[in-house]
């Protein structure tokens, strides 16, 4: 037997030897630990791509030697080296195909070519495969593994973070889908730019990402590093990336993602009608209604996404600021045929998950990422449906020093002028200006037991007659239940909850939930853009407007 026939290696993760044919049948992942091992980018194309789809172009630039560079040897050289060793003329490749059917342009950069290093004629490449995208309206997909920008072509290597940066602009303002693949490793030049201004940032996992590499960052400061630090989990906990995916589930969440980005289709369903008329909605004492609003029974954000949305939620982290706040939910969804946008407030029915969201209240990272998610459902033309339910905005020391409230502010503005169809539905406490940001609708939905206040009853009780324990009757006198607001046109419809109220029965309230949004965008199909930001400023601006009386002559 030959030392071709076997052949192994020790898994840098585990240690475990592995057999490499075993290794190729999982796609370079370890079948011990899952470790990702570096994938040479033809295989990774192979792996993507649908069968027979894969068609390359710009093969034909090859890089040149401005400077006429030479370390320990000339850059000509090391360049021969790198052809030579990896069959490729340069870092990236440039191919058009199809991923579940779906037509998309693919610029990948191999770690395999001088450390995916970006020289000049890789960043032309990047920029070819961006101008396709944007010539066909096609899609583009960037996969990363780089070590940054190419130090034997100088100050010429680095202007192509400028290069590949403004053809991702012209992306984002031509409306394209564009989508990052990061892998290890991704640093440098390539972080500063077009591997990190994706609409969507996904990452293997274990790839290690970031500007500075550790080294440089402790041999410049001597800073002590976190365990974990610059890894794909350590950049989604910060906000960076909007997930990480493991290489047997790639390709079904990028075909995923693709297939929500064609043209929508709503489909008619046959609504169940809004409550409109107040006099259809039992009375019931204030307080009670803030009780069965709080109860930890009634369904979350989470829990309508799985069940109101036709395929659930792909869900998208992160503010790409600062971090990705767990009391803020959203991603992409499809509800009756058409792609929407969903941002929601999360609580949870566990102490453990009430911790992890904060009690369903955010700080101001979380408010920078609903904000985001607007931005990306007006690029898009995706209507935004938000799903509220907060005690309100955390009021921590952290978040003032953050800037709580002008994130508030900041998300309301951007809501209110979106010139996407915009649905609210407040399905359980309305918390003031914390639940707002979020309830800046061109239709405005409530659950019969949900609440609306601009303080809680509590908080004005305390100030009012100076005791918490007048908190019903506060309740009572701020007019905070479904049928009040209702009445005061404050909501457009009130969604019917089962008898004991949607805790009880959560599959007949996510049907109401679904109807009542089917019914609420359905109304709003058709309108410009222009009529939408128009018909959403007049909803808010009719509230104290003064209404003029007759005057005896």
């Amino acid at each position: 037997m030959s030392d071709d026939d076997v052949r192994w290696a020790k898994c840098p993760s585990c240690t475990t030897l592995v057999y490499l044919k075993r290794l190729d049948k999982h796609a370079k992942v370890c079948p011990e630990c899952s470790h990702h091992w570096r994938m040479p980018v033809r295989e990774r194309l192979e792996l993507l791509f649908d069968d027979g789809s894969f068609e390359e172009f710009g093969a034909g630039l090859r890089p040149e030697d401005p400077l006429e560079f030479h370390d320990s040897k000339p850059y000509t050289r090391r360049l021969a080296d790198a052809e030579r060793r990896t069959g490729e003329a340069e870092a990236c490749i440039c191919a058009s195909g199809a991923i579940d059917t779906v037509r998309v342009i693919v610029a990948a950069v191999d770690f395999g070519f001088m450390g995916g290093s970006i020289g000049s004629t890789t960043g032309e490449k990047i920029a070819l495969a961006a101008r396709r995208a944007l010539d066909e309206r096609t899609p583009l997909l960037m996969i990363c593994a780089s070590g940054g920008a190419r130090m034997q072509e100088g100050a010429l290597s680095l202007m192509q973070l400028v290069k590949t940066s403004q053809e991702v602009a012209r992306l984002h303002e031509a409306g394209v889908l564009c989508l990052n693949l990061n892998t290890d490793p991704t640093y440098g030049g390539a972080t500063a730019s077009f591997a990190t201004l994706g609409d969507v940032v996904i990452a293997e996992p274990g790839a290690r990402i970031g500007f500075a590499g550790p080294n440089v960052i402790a041999q410049t400061i001597r800073e002590e590093l976190p365990d974990g630090f610059q890894t794909a989990e350590f950049l989604l906990a910060n906000g960076m990336l909007d997930m990480v995916v493991s290489r047997d589930a790639l390709r079904p969440l990028l075909g995923r993602l693709l297939g929500m980005h064609t043209k929508s289709n709503p489909t008619p369903e046959a609504p169940r009608t809004l409550i409109t008329d107040p006099e259809r909605i039992p009375e019931r004492a204030a307080w009670d209604v803030v009780l069965s609003a709080r109860d930890l029974g009634r369904p979350t954000t989470l829990d309508y996404c799985a069940t109101v949305f036709d395929d659930g939620l792909v869900e998208l982290h992160g503010d790409r600021r600062s971090g990705d706040d767990r009391a803020v939910v959203g991603g992409l969804a499809r509800l009756a045929g058409r792609t929407v946008v969903v941002i929601g407030l999360q609580k949870g029915h566990s102490p453990p998950e009430l911790v992890r969201h904060n009690f369903g209240m955010p700080n101001p990272s979380g408010y920078h990422k609903a904000r985001r998610l607007m931005g990306y459902a007006e690029r898009f033309g995706f209507p935004v449906v938000t799903l509220v339910d907060t005690p309100g905005a955390f009021p921590g020391a952290d978040a003032e020093r953050s800037g709580q409230g002008t994130a508030i502010a900041e998300c309301i503005m951007r809501m209110s002028r979106l010139r996407v169809p915009t649905a609210v539905v407040l399905t359980g406490e309305g918390g003031s200006g914390g639940a707002l940001a979020l309830g800046v609708g061109n239709r405005v939905l409530m659950l019969e037991n949900a609440y609306f206040s601009v303080i809680s009853p509590e908080g004005c009780s305390s100030i009012l007659w100076g005791t918490s324990a007048e908190a019903s009757r506060a309740a009572e006198a701020l007019r905070i239940t479904s049928r009040e607001l209702l009445a005061l046109g404050l909501v457009d419809g009130v969604v019917a909850e089962p008898p004991g109220g949607a805790q009880s029965d959560w599959e007949t309230t996510a049907r109401n939930v679904r109807s009542g949004l089917v019914q609420a965008l359905t109304e709003l199909d058709g309108m410009t853009p222009e009529q939408l930001t128009d018909d959403r400023y007049a909803r808010f601006s009719r509230y104290g407007a003064p209404v003029e009386s007759e005057v005896p002559v």
